[in-house]
C-alpha cells in the first residue's frame, strides 16, 4: 500500500479510466503506416481496455514497435485514427497525449541521479518542489529503490536501471504506460524476475499499459491480453490462455509455444478421428501420447534422443514414416516408462488441429 502526503496535495497512484472500469482506453481504427515500399502497419483495427495490461507480440518486421510508436505519437499514421481515453489523438504532439514511453535501453540521464531522473518531468512542468519530492519518494518505495535516490545510472544493475526508466515514465501520472522491448537488454534471470515485478506494479497502479516483446513466454506471464501480429496485421486478440488453447491461424500456433508441423496424411493421424482437408496437422509436444505397447490406433515409433530439461524431458522420436515428432513428458511419466535411446514405442495424439492454407483476419 502507498500513503502519500496529502498536506502537499500530491495525488496518490489511481486508476486511470475514461468511460468506468471496462471502458476502453486506447481504440486503433484502420490504421496503415508505411516507409517507402514496406508496410509496416497495414489497416489495423484494435481496442484495449482501461486499466489493462496488453502485450503487442510478434516477430521482428510484424510491425509492434511501430504501432507502439503510432500510439505514442512519435510517428503519424499516413491513414486511420487513434482514440485515447475516448478522444482524437490522431494528430496530437506527444507531449499533449500524456503517455508514458519505456524503451529498452532506459534512456535515463547519466548526469543525474536516480532521483532527478524520475523528478525530470514534473520539474518540465513546472510542478512545486514539495510536490516533485514527495512524487519521487514515492515512486522510489513503489518500484523497491528507497535509499538508492542519490546514486547515478552507471552505479544500478541493468534492472535497477528499467526501474528507474519505469518510475520516471509513471511520474506525471501518464493516461497510457507504453513499453518497448522493456527487458530485451536484460539477462534472463533478471527478465523473469522483472516480468513478476511489472505484473505486481500493474496490479497496484491500473495505468492502461501496452509493451512490446518477441518473447512469447513473456507475453503468456505478465499480460491480461496479447495481440499477435504478423507482416503489419493483427493475427489475433485474446488472453493468453484463449490464444494458446485456440489458436486462429497456423501462425498463431506456430508462434506461441512449440509445435509439430506434420503432413495430414502422417499415419500417427490415421484413426484417430483428425482427418483434415488441409495439407497439414499442428501437434503440441504435449499432446503426443507415448506408451511402451501397442494400443488402439497408436504407430510405432523409435526414441532418437532424449533432452533433459529439468522440469521435463523432450523426447524426439522418429515415425516409421520418417517423419519425426517431439513429445514433452513430465519428470514423473518419464520414470513410468522408462524411455532409452533407439526404444521402441508407440505414439498417438492427444489433440491436433488444422488451419485453411491461407488466412487472413
Amino acid at each position: 500500500m502507498i500513503y502519500v502526503d496529502n498536506t502537499v496535495n500530491v495525488p496518490a497512484l489511481r486508476v486511470i479510466s475514461c468511460r468506468g472500469a471496462e471502458s476502453v482506453g486506447i481504440v486503433v481504427e484502420n490504421v496503415s503506416k508505411q516507409f517507402g515500399s514496406f508496410k509496416a502497419v497495414d489497416d489495423v483495427n484494435l481496442e484495449i481496455k482501461s486499466g489493462s495490461l496488453v502485450a503487442l507480440l510478434g516477430p521482428s518486421g510484424s510491425g509492434k514497435s511501430t504501432l507502439l510508436r503510432l500510439i505514442s505519437g512519435l510517428e503519424m499514421p499516413d491513414s486511420g485514427k487513434i482514440f485515447l481515453t475516448g478522444k482524437d489523438a490522431t494528430y496530437q504532439s506527444v507531449q499533449d497525449r500524456n503517455i508514458g514511453f519505456v524503451f529498452q535501453h532506459y534512456a535515463l540521464f547519466k548526469h543525474l541521479t536516480v532521483r532527478q531522473n524520475i523528478g525530470f518531468g514534473l520539474q518540465l512542468r513546472k510542478a512545486p518542489k514539495a510536490k516533485i519530492k514527495a512524487r519521487v519518494e514515492q515512486l522510489l518505495e513503489l518500484v523497491q529503490l528507497s535509499g538508492l535516490g542519490d546514486r547515478y545510472p552507471s552505479q544500478l544493475s541493468g534492472g535497477q536501471r528499467q526501474r528507474v526508466a519505469l518510475a520516471r515514465a509513471l511520474a506525471v501520472e501518464p493516461n497510457v504506460l507504453l513499453l518497448d522491448e522493456p527487458f530485451g537488454a536484460l539477462d534472463a534471470k533478471v527478465r523473469k524476475d522483472l516480468r513478476a515485478w511489472l505484473r505486481r506494479l500493474h496490479d497496484e497502479v491500473h495505468v492502461t499499459t501496452v509493451f512490446v516483446t518477441h518473447d512469447q513466454e513473456e507475453a503468456m506471464e505478465v499480460s491480461d491480453e496479447i495481440v499477435v501480429m504478423n507482416k503489419g496485421r493483427v493475427e489475433q486478440v485474446g488472453t493468453p490462455a484463449s490464444i494458446y488453447d485456440h489458436p486462429a491461424s497456423a501462425f498463431v500456433m506456430s508462434f506461441i509455444g512449440p509445435v509439430n508441423v506434420l503432413p495430414s496424411s502422417s499415419r500417427i493421424f490415421q484413426g484417430n478421428g483428425f482427418d483434415s482437408a488441409n495439407p497439414e496437422m499442428f501437434l503440441r509436444p504435449q499432446d503426443v501420447i507415448i506408451e511402451t505397447d501397442a494400443n488402439g490406433s497408436s504407430v510405432p515409433a523409435r526414441v532418437s534422443r532424449l533432452i533433459h530439461l529439468g522440469w521435463e524431458i523432450q523426447v524426439e522420436l522418429t515415425l516409421d514414416d520418417g517423419q519425426v515428432v517431439t513429445a514433452h513428458l513430465t519428470r514423473d511419466r518419464f520414470d513410468q516408462l522408462h524411455l532409452e535411446p533407439q526404444q521402441r514405442v508407440y505414439v498417438k495424439p492427444k489433440d491436433a488441429k488444422s488451419f485453411p492454407l491461407y488466412y487472413s483476419i
